[in-house]
């Protein structure tokens, strides 16, 4: 058994979406080390987009793309095609949170979050379902790859009533996912980060030791811990693996005695 012929993803192709910055970019950083390709990334910010490409080079593609409606996805999906034929891996990874008091919580608001995390997730997978068929293989499937939140997986304090109800969304479309594209080789799995440091998460950003006293595994996770975790998943190592969602959270969701006050 070679040890590293599992955990390689030499010569894949990879999509990113929101991958220029926060988890997304931890993922890039994990996926070149570990051989990949190509890797194309997607963001709205078109600044945030040239300074990652820049740091990381040839081997990332940034594309503009506002993925929360079906032409965005549909437009990012026509421009890869453009470039390749396959692709190996798709991540799932933009997303939008947002907080509001109950009585105060707004459609708009609402749609906001869901049209992103949600439908954007799902009709991206949809727009790209012919270049990861492409690709796709008994002895070597693809990879999707949902980005998900231990707020799926447990009610936290904060008053995110979409962004809770969101993630948890996304990891059933997961499994849902998983049942229909296993048909065709491609692998739909789901990833529920906990507390990282990035923008979506202020609190871990600028109080990351506070943070991690409140953790079972008392610290706050690092790109090391996503980017193993997201190259488990899309190698050889994770072929095997179909329709799960991994909680990468130290503990805070299976690790946790009653009682505790978790605050991430």
């Amino acid at each position: 058994m070679d040890l590293n012929s599992l955990f390689n993803l030499n010569g894949k192709v990879a999509v990113i979406t929101g991958g220029s910055r926060g988890i997304g970019k931890m993922i890039v950083e994990g996926y070149l080390a570990a051989g990949a390709e190509r890797i194309y990334i997607s963001a709205r910010k078109i600044d945030q987009i040239e300074a990652t490409v820049a740091e990381y080079g040839d081997k990332v593609i940034g594309i503009p793309c506002d993925l929360s409606s079906v032409e965005g996805c549909t437009s990012l999906a026509a421009q890869i095609a453009e470039r390749e034929e396959k692709i190996d891996i798709l991540v799932n990874n933009a997303g939008a949170a947002w907080g509001a008091e109950f009585g105060t919580v707004t459609d708009a608001q609402w749609d906001r979050v869901f049209d992103l995390n949600v439908k954007g997730l799902f009709f991206l997978t949809q727009a790209m379902y012919p270049q990861l068929k492409a690709a796709a293989t008994f002895e070597r499937p693809g990879k999707v790859i949902n980005i998900a939140s231990i707020d799926g997986l447990k009610v936290n304090p904060w008053p995110t009533f979409a962004y809770q109800s969101s993630k948890a969304a996304v990891i059933h479309l997961t499994r849902k996912m998983a049942a229909e594209l296993i048909r065709d080789n491609i692998q739909v799995t789901c990833i529920a980060p906990g507390a990282f440091q990035s923008d979506m998460n202020t609190v871990a950003r600028d109080h990351a030791e506070a943070v991690g006293k409140g953790i079972p595994f008392p610290r706050i996770g690092s790109p090391e811990d996503m980017a193993g975790l997201a190259i488990f998943l899309a190698s050889r190592a994770g072929d095997y693996i179909v329709g799960e969602t991994v909680a990468c959270d130290g503990g805070i969701v299976h690790g946790s005695l009653p009682g505790n006050s978790i605050q991430p």
